[in-house]
């Protein structure tokens, strides 16, 4: 995806195609896209190798971090998406690789509100604390275990669910060696004030012992209604108890990170008096909810998420990457207060290489790539056949026959303005049958393009209203492309074509601006249904930037 302009060649692929444009043109000048935007470098600029944030782009937010030997492992919410918490590994905390998912199905206990997992370690074990809403109950607090950080993980339930809801649990060691798990109690939900708990864990980590104390509640007026995301370093005499404050969510959030200290990890907590150490800038909204890693020479490096000003509607909250520095008065603080950073050295001093802004599937793997997503209650049942050209077949999980997006498999977008385009295999479509593509948040708010019974339609469900925007016959051919274009994440617009090169325009551009609720980001999807028996034959999805023209 490079275009060249005189002295300058616009590009939205990995920084290593970038680099070696930098060896070779003196005078260029790059266009790097990294998650949310792209960026002007020099091709004269010399000096250590930088990253970008967001290192993990596209919606994951709440990433939890643990070291294990030379590598990082990580894992985030997914909300109400299987499968369920994403697994990344990187060697040096820009380049991250998805490799799985904590759980490929949903635990039988919960019914949605997959939130918050924090990955730890203890004695060669292996565990990930995370949040589920039980069945006809409350939030409650869950725990998994595994033998090693990639898993595979063996569910274990839940370990608290109080009657407000139990969010946000993280493991920590006391003073004395002796583990204890620190959680959220959910107040802010009953307007009620927001409490973090500690309660000692079983030798096991499975059960809680004794009697929850509280450690910390909203009381300073920077944290509004909530404070939860803990996460604890021990440093010298402190144990330091970073944490998230006010409003995560949506256009209206104020979410920032704020940081307090204790000689004992009950208490008594000192808040910082010059909270929060990470707050809002020009660039990134409501950044927080992360958590710590240990890095050489008593360096460390959060986690954590935010939303792109110019692309939270399509983004969603991104993983970001900032180092903790710890001044000489003790308290830390985060790119010396002046917010997210845009732009930093690399940690390890290496070249940031994967930039995930360009997706291609021709579905010729022998299983469905890591990073496939679908509504958690509506879980589809994928094939990839096993012909020289392959076939993504996607059908609608058994209870679903009912309109045009039954069978949903998406993938998160990772910028505001893309197009992304599929090759449908219409003559495998039997009578009712539509199979398309579509900008979707959830089941309530969707917009897409399907192709079946001869026609091309355009659809749009707002809440519990589907509509039919458009109905035409669709150009002859035993394979149609369809077309979806975002621009800027909130004006969509959907064309067709025979051959992939000469389009048509189906309807015209349309502005989602309320598509996403309020804590989900749009994605992409191929879509199914309209019949019993439903079934779609994909032969290829390509995702890709829309580049300047």
């Amino acid at each position: 995806m490079t275009r060249q302009a005189g002295t300058q060649f616009w590009t939205c692929h990995s920084l290593n195609a970038g680099r070696s444009l930098l060896r070779t043109l003196r005078h260029a000048t790059l266009l790097i896209g990294l998650g949310a935007h792209c960026v002007l470098l020099d091709a004269q600029q010399t000096g250590a190798p930088q990253y970008r944030n967001p290192v993990v782009p596209g919606d994951y937010p709440d990433p939890s971090i643990l070291r294990v030997g030379r590598d990082y492992w990580a894992t985030m919410t997914s909300g109400d998406w299987g499968p369920y918490f994403p697994l990344f590994r990187s060697r040096d905390l820009v380049n991250w690789e998805q490799t799985g998912a904590v759980f490929a199905h949903r635990p039988a206990w919960a019914s949605g509100s997959f939130w918050a997992p924090e990955i730890s370690q203890f004695k060669g074990r292996y565990f990930v604390y995370y949040t589920a809403r039980k069945r006809s109950g409350p939030l409650a607090v869950a725990v998994a275990t595994a033998n090693s950080p990639g898993g595979p993980y063996t569910d274990h339930g839940p370990l608290v669910a109080q009657e407000a809801g139990s969010i946000d649990a993280v493991p920590v060691l006391n003073e004395a060696g002796e583990r204890y798990l620190i959680w959220k109690e959910d107040g802010n939900s009953r307007r009620l004030p927001t409490v973090l708990w500690a309660q000692q864990l079983s030798e096991d980590g499975l059960k809680l012992m004794g009697k929850p104390q509280e450690i910390l509640r909203n009381q300073s007026p920077w944290e509004g209604d909530v404070v939860e995301g803990p996460f604890v370093v021990r440093r010298s005499d402190y144990f330091y108890l970073f944490y998230s404050g006010s409003g995560c969510c949506g256009s209206g959030c104020s979410y920032a990170l704020g940081v307090a200290r204790s000689k004992s990890l009950l208490g008594p907590w000192e808040k910082n008096p010059g909270n929060p150490i990470l707050a809002e800038n020009s660039d990134w909204k409501c950044p927080g909810h992360g958590s710590i890693a240990p890095f050489e020479l008593g360096r460390y490096f959060l986690l954590y998420h935010s939303y792109h000003l110019t692309s939270a509607l399509a983004t969603g909250r991104q993983s970001m990457l900032d180092e903790v520095v710890f001044g000489d008065n003790g308290w830390p603080s985060i790119n010396e207060g002046r917010g997210p950073s845009s732009q930093a050295r690399s940690p390890a001093g290496t070249a940031q290489r994967r930039a995930t802004v360009t997706f291609f599937d021709d579905f010729q793997d022998s299983a469905l790539r890591p990073g496939w997503q679908w509504p958690q209650d509506n879980e589809p049942r994928v094939a990839l056949t096993r012909s020289r050209l392959g076939q993504l077949v996607l059908r609608p999980g058994p209870e679903k026959a009912s309109d045009v997006m039954d069978g949903v498999l998406a993938r998160p977008a990772v910028l505001p303005d893309y197009q992304a385009t599929t090759v449908i295999d219409v003559s495998s479509l039997t009578r009712g049958v539509f199979a398309g593509i579509a900008a979707y948040s959830d089941a309530n708010h969707a917009m897409g393009l399907a192709a079946g019974d001869g026609n091309i339609r355009l659809w749009r469900r707002e809440q519990s209203e589907q509509r039919t925007l458009n109905d035409l016959p669709a150009p002859a051919g035993t394979k149609l492309h369809l077309r979806l274009i975002s621009q800027g994440g909130r004006n969509y617009s959907f064309g067709v074509s025979v051959d992939g090169k000469q389009w048509k325009r189906i309807g015209s551009l349309a502005d989602v601006e309320g598509l996403p609720p309020w804590q989900q980001a749009v994605r992409v999807a191929l879509t199914v249904g309209g019949a019993a028996g439903a079934e779609a034959r994909f032969d290829s999805i390509k995702i890709e930037p829309l580049l300047p023209r």
